[in-house]
């Protein structure tokens, strides 16, 4: 569920914080290593 508002979040460009957004859900275990790297690939590309 938290994956899928990150990545429609990062979709439509509401990227303002997100790369710190991503690291603590990741240190927390709310997302998998999978999904840390897809979306942080995504936020790149976004920016």
């Amino acid at each position: 569920m938290l994956y899928r508002v990150l990545k429609r979040m990062i979709e439509r460009g509401q990227i303002d914080g997100m790369a710190e957004k991503l690291d603590v859900f990741y240190a927390t275990g709310k997302i998998t290593e999978s999904q840390y790297t897809e979306l942080t690939q995504m936020l790149e590309n976004a920016k």
